[in-house]
């Protein structure tokens, strides 16, 4: 009978680890990557293939534009969601988008309330 007690205590007791809340998580293949899921599976715009990797900030205004306008699965307005796509993706690059592109994407942003009127 003692036994049976002694087991289930160990089973019960947790590791340093656990108790102190260090325990290592390992990373998924599918948490790496949320970023491209939202991208694909939010009802936010379907984008041109490469929309960003665009030469010129008023062509990829003009293509975000046309997306939000012929999207049908956009919630908000066709500048919301075309403004909220390039900063999405200006917030998902980071550190890591060169000075150039980050300069162009954010031309892209004041084209894109051009277009839309909104000055």
């Amino acid at each position: 009978m003692a036994t049976g007690k002694k087991a289930a205590r160990k089973r019960v007791r947790k590791s340093a680890a656990e108790t102190t809340g260090t325990a290592r998580r390992t990373r998924t293949a599918a948490s790496t990557r949320w970023s491209k899921r939202v991208t694909r599976e939010s009802d936010a715009l379907d984008l041109k293939r490469g929309v960003f990797k665009l030469t010129s900030a008023r062509k990829i205004a003009a293509s975000l534009k046309r997306s939000a306008e012929h999207s049908t699965r956009r919630k908000s307005g066709a500048y919301r969601s075309a403004l909220s796509m390039l900063t999405f993706y200006i917030n998902r690059a980071g550190k890591t988008l060169p000075k150039t592109q980050r300069t162009r994407l954010e031309r892209a942003k004041v084209e894109l309330k051009h277009q839309f009127g909104r000055d």
